[in-house]
């Protein structure tokens, strides 16, 4: 689709990082709008300026576009745009929230080009994809809606009561001043044309001054780089998060498995009155030394923090929750019991 059509969707800006779209190159240079400035990209290499900041009057290459709304006004970018308000029932927070969309919207544009002093021109392409395009507000009406007895149960029971549709008509005017900030080429006529960058850079068509324009793209830039710090940060404190918790998990199996190996080292060597091989049944435990949950085997570990002896490992590592037999108290840890 050429840029240049009459009637135009809106376009999606440029996909490109966050930086690239806010920041504007304060390198660019502010070129006056003169006879001297097809002579200046002619000697140019490849006749073309990169990133150029340019001002003029805005006039129609061809027969301008007129206002539906308002007599009188003529202009090379129309935008028609008809947004429905209504309330809606949350449910939630039991009020009526406002709401709007975009019933109908249309852009239209023309050929068109910037002027200056002395009528040196510059011919504006792809108005459309440019950013920070703010119009003039030359019409606004809102419809109020009108209904009935009906009408008001069906938004009861519906939970949406319509407001009515708010009609707007936009443009940028001839004789504007507007300000460009883009690739400058020179064509094979001689005829100046202002772009895209064709290195991905911003393009800016905005009815402010560039100082004005900078300032604004640089408080932009700012509080994104305020979130991206913000996040980040946010970023850090979750991972830091995370491995502390995976390394208490750590330890927490180094301690279990550092306890088994000594139990265990404990039931090998026969440590005390009740070592005995599991389940074995060679030699009876003493009952007054048995474990209180299998009766079986003696008690080899001491609970705490409440500090009972009541039970073997093999009972501890299987209780269902981590509370002692005896007094319910919560186990914090458990050691070995050494018996002489």
């Amino acid at each position: 689709m050429s840029c240049d059509q009459n009637t135009k969707p809106v376009l999606p800006a440029k996909t490109t990082s966050v930086f690239e779209r806010l920041v504007t190159r304060e390198d660019a240079p502010h070129l006056t709008l003169d006879g001297k400035l097809a002579d200046l990209l002619n000697v140019t290499p490849g006749k073309c300026l990169q990133y150029v900041v340019i001002e003029g009057a805005v006039q129609p290459l061809g027969e301008p576009l007129r206002s539906q709304f308002q007599e009188g006004s003529m202009g090379v970018v129309q935008k028609l745009m008809l947004r429905e308000h209504k309330l809606v029932w949350n449910s939630l927070s039991r009020t009526w929230t406002d709401s709007e969309r975009v019933l109908h919207q249309r852009v239209n544009a023309v050929p068109f080009s910037l002027v200056g002093s002395d009528q040196a021109n510059v011919r504006v392409l792809c108005p459309l994809e440019a950013s920070g395009l703010e119009m003039e507000v030359i019409h606004e009406k809102f419809h109020q809606a009108t209904y009935g007895f009906t009408d008001i149960i069906g938004q009861y029971l519906s939970g949406e009561k319509p407001k009515g549709q708010l009609e707007t008509e936009e443009m940028l005017k001839v004789g504007a001043t507007l300000t460009g900030v883009g690739e400058l080429i020179l064509d094979t006529d001689r005829v100046l044309k202002l772009r895209p960058p064709t290195d991905g850079s911003e393009y800016f068509l905005t009815t402010a001054d560039f100082e004005t324009l900078r300032l604004e793209q640089e408080g932009q830039a700012v509080v994104w780089q305020v979130l991206a710090s913000v996040f980040a940060l946010a970023g850090s404190a979750i991972l830091l998060w995370v491995g502390c918790r995976y390394y208490r998990s750590l330890r927490v199996r180094w301690d279990q498995e550092r306890l088994r190996r000594e139990f265990e080292r404990l039931a090998a060597g026969g440590t005390g009155e009740g070592s005995t091989q599991e389940g074995s049944g060679e030699q009876e435990t003493p009952l007054e030394n048995a474990c209180v949950i299998c009766l079986t085997q003696p008690r080899s570990c001491v609970l705490l923090e409440c500090g009972h002896v009541c039970c073997c490992y093999s009972c501890y590592q299987a209780l269902p929750q981590p509370t002692c037999p005896i007094c319910r108290q919560a186990i914090k840890r458990v050691v070995p019991l050494y018996q002489a």
